[in-house]
């Protein structure tokens, strides 16, 4: 789930920050910047690691501060596919189950992913799972708050750096910044459609 990633950034230190030990300002630096950020195609930063090299600072013509290329390495969070997490359901849609695990919330199952038969019960507002039995089907309801356990079949990323406007964009501004807001940098896929996944009070034994 959480990765090891070496990275390489140049950090710049302002003067009043020089009276501190180096790699105690580069790491405050480095936090303020990367942690709780999506890097493209490496995941979700969490935290610092360790500084692994410290090259040469230096202080260009008309800027005060200090510039250092800093080699460290910066904990990621980033599931492997296949691996098994547990998480919450956070909602439910059309569009499937989205499930939270406390400090990532861009994770859904989509309806093909589900245990099947699967329907969407438009009154609550929830996924149920149709579960034969010899006595007949049973809804099993896919509650909000409940925790679920689930397969990681796919990552998407999207690169959301800010662009300069088009014609187009520039015609209809509200309609776009709906579509900015919505899209999230990192997303994962999940699937429950195998036996032992899904919600936790399917499978304990009571």
């Amino acid at each position: 789930m959480f990765v090891l990633v070496e990275m390489t950034d140049t950090v710049r230190i302002p003067p009043w920050q020089f009276e501190r030990k180096l790699n105690e300002s580069i790491a405050e630096e480095l936090n303020k910047k990367l942690a709780n950020k999506v890097v493209y195609n490496v995941g979700l930063c969490i935290c610092l690691y360790d500084i692994t090299k410290l090259e040469d600072s230096y202080i260009f013509p008309g800027d005060g501060a200090s510039h250092t290329k800093v080699h460290f390495r910066y904990v990621v969070f980033h599931p492997f596919l296949d691996e098994i997490l547990i998480g919450q359901i956070k909602s439910c849609s059309q569009d499937g189950v989205h499930v939270s695990i406390g400090f990532f919330d861009d994770i859904v199952i989509p309806p093909e992913s589900l245990q099947q038969p699967a329907k969407f019960d438009e009154a609550e507002q929830v996924w149920v799972w149709e579960y034969e039995t010899e006595e007949g089907a049973h809804d099993l309801y896919m509650d909000i708050g409940e925790e679920i356990r689930f397969r990681v079949v796919d990552e998407t990323f999207v690169d959301t750096s800010p662009t300069g406007p088009s014609s187009a964009e520039a015609s209809t501004p509200n309609a776009t910044e709906e579509v900015q807001k919505k899209e999230a940098p990192y997303t994962l896929v999940g699937s429950i459609s195998e036996p032992g996944l899904g919600l936790l009070s399917w499978w304990t034994n009571s």
